[in-house]
């Protein structure tokens, strides 16, 4: 993909860059099936320089060098809580702010695959600080950090006392393999639900949109939101309470949030690898299916291996084809809202 500002040849001037267009949802949920492009496609999501490869890698690193032992954890007691919460706030800090200081602070890449180039907020009174960038730190580091941790603990105090089935990687080995394959489509399906869901009414106003006071996004933004949508956000691991599980499906399905979050709002679609000026490996980052999302709003709920967006008549390709069609899906809403308002007026106008 060269590096240029839109890779779709200059058919848009809204992007400084975009990956190939028209984005296309993933094709397993695509009739009729095609193998051939399922098995690349998934041989393609777990390759190493990618991010559920990376997310996987720290799972594995958590549950061997850093987690309490189950042991210590049958009880609630703040010393390995507190030893959790460091851990979680420490890993954070070190994927989103390092990648917020080489790609906006240091700007290593310039604008080199960055999907929009506007800068963040600042001076705004919508912000708290009236910055955008820190007031991402700060729902980051305090809120999202301390419900990470308050749902790692209560499972880890499940495991230990019987209460959440768990398994060795020795003794099921098949099922293990099997569960972390599900766990992305499991974490992509439930955000889906749940995000919809945030989209209406007082859940939207009142919660969701401290979230998408966010446009122009960065890697601090991906868990810059209301507490309360924390607490939605990290909830899908009670998944675990029913289904046997090992540690490490633990620390996988919280790393789809925790750093997972930070990676797809980086705002770029990858991290050039290697010195300037040669063919560079690219460690793959962004979601520009999701970046719509934030221009946008009322699109792309779900993610390309969600059936969501398909099934609802919300998916946007990135093409100003579908601007058009999102924009005549706004005008007919419009006219609806319009209408049914209008005869309520009308109704109450007889009655009396």
């Amino acid at each position: 993909m060269p590096l240029t500002p839109s890779s779709t040849g200059g058919a848009r001037t809204t992007w400084n860059y975009t990956p190939e267009l028209p984005l296309r949802s993933a094709p397993f949920l695509r009739w009729p099936p095609r193998p051939g492009a399922i098995a690349k496609h998934l041989v393609r999501s777990w390759l190493p320089l990618r991010s559920r490869f990376f997310m996987l890698a720290v799972s594995f690193g958590i549950w061997a060098w850093f987690m309490p032992s189950l042991e210590r954890t049958k009880h609630f007691e703040l010393g390995w809580i507190f030893e959790v919460w460091l851990r979680n706030l420490i890993l954070v800090t070190v994927v989103a702010g390092g990648l917020h200081v080489w790609l906006y602070v240091m700007g290593r890449q310039g604008d080199s695959l960055r999907y929009d180039a506007r800068p963040f907020g600042r001076n705004k009174r919508v912000f708290l600080f009236g910055n955008q960038v820190r007031e991402n730190i700060f729902l980051t580091l305090v809120p999202a950090v301390v419900v990470w941790t308050g749902f790692e603990s209560l499972l880890l105090w499940a495991y230990a006392n019987g209460y959440a089935p768990s398994i060795t990687i020795g003794d099921n080995p098949a099922w293990f393999v099997v569960f972390l394959a599900i766990i992305p489509w499991w974490s992509v399906l439930y955000f889906s639900a749940h995000h919809r869901l945030l989209h209406t009414g007082p859940a939207y106003r009142h919660v969701h949109s401290w979230h998408h006071r966010n446009v122009s996004v960065g890697p601090w933004s991906g868990l810059a939101m209301h507490p309360a949508e924390h607490l939605v956000l990290f909830s899908d691991v009670v998944l675990l309470f029913l289904l046997p599980s090992h540690p490490v499906h633990l620390y996988f399905m919280t790393m789809h949030h925790g750093i997972g979050a930070p990676l797809s709002h980086t705002g770029f679609d990858a991290l050039l690898l290697g010195p300037q000026n040669h063919r560079q490996a690219r460690f793959e980052l962004g979601d520009f299916h999701h970046q719509l999302h934030h221009r946008f709003i009322e699109c792309n709920y779900g993610g390309l291996e969600s059936p969501l967006d398909e099934m609802i008549g919300s998916f946007h390709d990135g093409t100003p084809q579908g601007d058009a069609a999102l924009s005549r899906s706004r005008h007919e809403r419009s006219s609806t809202r319009t209408t049914r308002r209008d005869t309520r007026r009308d109704h109450g106008a007889g009655a009396g």
